[in-house]
This record gives structure tokens, C-alpha cells and sequence, in this order.
């Protein structure tokens, strides 16, 4: 009820009513949020332009610290998915000449995605790149955009044969992917893949691959081809996108993002979209969803992301047993299992508190290379159980490290929230025993107690 931009709520709200599909209570807790928002905001007390941010000129729009925004901001999205052999970053030296190839390498629209002003300034991919090699040349290689029904795929051959390195700048945009328009297959468009493929196979030295797309794509084949040495994705990565995704292939950032979803292959189109059930049903075949969920084959899991560094992890400080005695007022049951276990909707919100616990982990940069490193903390159960998640993201931070650098991060644990799970019946609860703590290959394990 709160979130609606179109005339569904219009048109089908008063019959719902009727029906007692939906309550009045509903509606009033839907206004409410909605105005008071708009009451925060100001929206009622008079003129717009009379506001702090009703008359902004486009000067401060486009301020220098705006634009380095931007730019920060393009490059924390960026995920190097693969880099075999350091392929990346370039040499700013030793690469005489590079070719742009694809769709996407010269186009500055498509870096913003969708829902996006004029902007500020937009560089594409290509002319990123012309700073940083003497000798750049672009051919677009699909003959209709990103769909890419037709492709000069001999026209790419020989560019990639002449050329010292190449990098094809390939993916979707919003002809294949906008709201109101999803996609109905997890494959790149038309002859994407083959013009890939003949180009990587035809090129001097092993290819780059950057994709710029929303959501995830089935590109297996490019994960294991050897001719293919590194894959980058951006997503759209805004007006800055093109510069920082030169500065990130010729080494003058260090890509340290993580992707935020589940790369499924290809045949997941298969689980039908009526079955909207996370958790799995392997009685059934059926693969559940996200990756808390899902037990079938990715192509990228969820946090995946590699970096031009090396980084190694350990928990310090960190106890190995979680004694929730303090919530000794509350009931304890026994489950179905006969593991015990503790609602959470009994706890109260300040006894949660109290049993806040930390848990530490030491990262160090083990390279030769700064970096921005965002750690992931999941928490897992030590052994898989009917329902539960196989694992949970409870935390994660960035932390900045020069080469050879080490630092301690503190992640704060509510029990109700980061050791709770929805059982069978849908309620949260804490259940007693053992479960890991998760960075990286490395674990903890902890046990909790009543």
C-alpha cells in the first residue's frame, strides 16, 4: 500500500475494501507514512522554492564536489569477476595501442541507466581511455546497439589483430532491461557471445571483458575461456563511469566492490515465476531463491568480487561462546527437533540491547597495492538444517589499507536480529547450539547458550 506510481491502487483499492482484502487500518498506516515523510519534508508549510532545497541552481549541481561524488561513488560499484594471470591493471607504458569493441564502449547514455537528468558530464568508456594510450580505436561491433542481431564480426578480428590489447565493452541497457520490460532469458543479446568469443580467440594477448548491465547475466562461457583474462562489471555506473572504468583497467584505482545479487546460469528461467518460495524444495527440484536459499549452481555468487590485492583475514578477540543467560526471564520451548529456542517477539527491544556482543575481525593487505576492501560478515549453521538460511549476511564494512597493511574492524551483533531465524511456523527465533562466523575461507565458530 505504501509504494505505488502507477493506477493499480486507484483502481483496485475500494474493491479490495469490499471484499476485506485489505482493512482500512492498512490504508491509514499507509497515509501515514506517506504524509509524514512529506510533513518532514515541508511540502505543506507553504512555496517549494521558499524551501532549503526548493531553488538549487545548476552550478551547485555540477559542484567539483558533486562530481567527485560521482566518480567515488563509480568506482565503488565496480567488480573485477575475474583477472587471470594479473592480466589487470594495464601497463600505462607498455600498451602501445587498444581497441574498444561493443555496444556499450561509446555510448554515455547507456552509463546512467534509467531515471536520470541531462547530468553534469558524461565520458564514454572510449574516450576514458584515449588518456591513457596513444593509439585507441572504437568499432562498435553489433550493428543495431546491445540486441545485436547482427554483428562485423570480421571487421572486430581484424581490429583485435592489430591492436595491442582490446577490451569489449559488452551487456544490456534499457532496450532489454527497464521497469514495466524484464527480460525473459539470463543470456548477453543476439551475437554478443559470438563476437566475444571470435574476437578474444583472434586477439594478440587474452581479451578484457566489461559488462554494463543491471541485472545478472549468464556469461559461464566467458568465466572459463582462457583467451578472456579479466571480466569487469559496472552495472551503469553513472556520468563518472566511463573514467572510472579506465582509471580501473590502467591501475589507478583498485576495484574493491562486491556484487550485491546471485548470478544464476541460464536454465533458472525455468523455476517458474509463480513460485515465489525462498526456501528450497529439493523433494521437489525445486532450487529455492537468493542466496540465502538457493542450492543450485551460480556463476557468481552474492559478495563475490576480487581485487588487484590480496587480503587475509582473522577473528581476534572474538568469544567462541554467546551466553544469552540475561534473557533468562523469557520462555524457553523445544522445537520439533528438540533443540530449544527463544522468540524473539517476547524479547523486548531493550533486553536486546544488552546482549549486544562484538565480533572482531583483523584484515590485512598482504600486496603491493592500496586498496579500499569491504569485508563481508555472514554467519552459517554448522550443519545445513530444513529451512534455515545456509547463510546470512549480519555486517559488512569498508576499510581502506595501504600495501602491507593491517587493521581490526568491530562488528556490533544484536542476538534478536544477527542470530535469529524464521522457522516453520514464521516466527523469529534464537535457537540454541553451535553456528561459524564467515569472512572469506575463513570462520569462527561460536556457540550460543541459554
Amino acid at each position: 500500500m505504501d509504494v505505488n506510481c502507477g493506477s493499480f491502487l486507484s483502481q483496485y483499492t475500494k474493491s479490495a475494501v469490499t471484499q476485506k482484502r485489505v482493512s482500512e487500518n492498512q490504508i491509514d498506516r499507509a497515509l501515514h507514512n506517506l504524509f509524514s515523510i512529506r510533513m518532514r519534508l515541508g511540502l505543506f508549510d507553504g512555496s517549494l522554492k521558499q524551501l532549503p532545497y526548493g531553488n538549487i541552481l545548476l552550478n551547485e549541481v555540477c559542484s567539483q564536489e558533486h562530481q567527485i561524488l560521482a566518480l567515488q561513488a563509480a568506482r565503488n560499484g565496480i567488480v573485477l569477476l575475474k583477472n587471470n594471470a594479473k592480466l589487470l591493471p594495464l601497463s600505462k607504458t607498455k600498451t602501445a595501442s587498444l581497441a574498444v569493441i561493443g555496444p556499450n564502449g561509446n555510448n554515455a547514455n547507456v552509463l546512467k541507466g534509467n531515471y536520470y537528468g541531462p547530468g553534469c558530464k558524461s565520458v564514454e568508456i572510449y574516450k576514458a581511455m584515449q588518456s591513457y594510450v596513444k593509439y585507441a580505436s572504437f568499432l562498435e561491433g553489433c550493428n543495431n546497439g546491445v540486441s545485436c542481431t547482427s554483428a562485423t564480426i570480421d571487421e572486430a578480428v581484424k581490429l583485435a589483430k592489430n591492436s595491442d590489447q582490446v577490451v569489449l565493452v559488452m551487456g544490456l541497457d534499457q532496450s532489454q532491461e527497464r521497469e514495466a520490460a524484464d527480460r525473459v532469458h539470463l543470456e548477453l543479446p543476439g551475437m554478443q557471445e559470438l563476437l566475444i568469443t571470435n574476437v578474444a580467440k583472434a586477439a594478440k594477448k587474452p581479451v578484457i571483458l566489461v559488462l554494463l548491465c543491471g541485472g545478472p547475466v549468464d556469461i559461464t562461457f566467458a568465466k572459463f575461456d582462457p583467451k578472456i583474462g579479466s571480466i569487469l562489471w559496472a552495472g551503469y555506473p553513472g556520468e563518472a563511469g566511463g573514467l572510472a572504468l579506465a582509471e580501473t583497467i590502467f591501475g589507478d584505482h583498485n576495484p574493491g566492490g562486491r556484487l550485491p545479487m546471485t548470478w544464476y546460469p541460464k536454465d533458472y528461467i525455468k523455476v517458474p515465476m509463480t513460485d515465489m518460495r525462498m526456501r528450497a524444495d529439493r523433494s521437489r527440484g525445486y532450487p529455492g531463491r537468493t542466496y540465502r536459499f538457493y542450492y543450485g549452481p551460480t556463476v557468481f555468487k552474492f559478495g563475490y568480487g576480487l581485487s588487484y590485492t590480496t587480503y587475509s583475514y582473522e577473528f581476534s578477540s572474538t568469544t567462541t561462546l554467546v551466553n544469552l543467560n540475561q534473557l533468562s526471564s523469557v520462555k524457553t520451548y523445544a522445537g520439533f527437533d528438540s533443540v530449544h529456542y527463544l522468540s524473539v517477539d517476547e524479547i523486548d527491544k531493550e533486553t536486546c540491547e544488552k546482549a549486544k556482543f562484538p565480533v572482531t575481525v583483523r584484515v590485512q593487505n598482504s600486496w603491493e597495492m592500496d586498496g579500499v576492501h569491504p569485508v563481508l560478515l555472514f554467519i552459517k549453521p554448522t550443519t545445513e538444517k530444513d529451512g534455515s538460511p545456509m547463510k546470512q549476511l549480519v555486517g559488512f564494512q569498508s576499510v581502506k589499507l595501504k600495501a602491507g597493511e593491517k587493521d581490526e574492524l568491530q562488528f556490533e551483533l544484536n542476538p534478536c536480529q544477527h542470530l535469529s531465524t524464521a522457522n516453520k511456523d514464521g516466527l523469529m527465533v534464537i535457537e540454541e547450539g553451535s553456528r561459524h562466523f564467515v569472512v572469506g575461507n575463513t570462520e569462527h565458530a561460536i556457540n550460543v547458550v541459554f
